[in-house]
């Protein structure tokens, strides 16, 4: 899953860290079996892109977890989620 994020009043990119770095670790935190990682908008003050992967025997597995991730970013009040992106691959891709 990718997630397209907007913050709020930020004007460098240390402090963007300061804003991405505690998501990325509560969804870590909080969801032990998935991969978590700033993937895109790197050079952007007020934009971040969060990458979230996960592995399971099941689909349905993989969308509950995922979308219990996006609510977790969605309901963050210093951000705005501007889209929330899933693909699933199979063993058959």
């Amino acid at each position: 899953m990718t997630l397209d994020l907007l913050l709020g009043d930020v004007r460098s990119l240390k402090q963007k860290r300061s804003v991405v770095r505690p998501i990325v670790a509560e969804l870590q935190r909080r969801h032990p079996g998935v991969a978590v990682a700033e993937t895109g908008h790197l050079d952007l003050h007020r934009r971040a892109e969060i990458g979230v992967a996960v592995v399971s025997s099941s689909a349905g597995n993989c969308k509950e977890v995922l979308e219990a991730c996006e609510r977790l970013v969605a309901y963050r009040p210093d951000i705005e989620l501007l889209s929330a992106r899933q693909r699933l691959f199979t063993d058959e891709d």
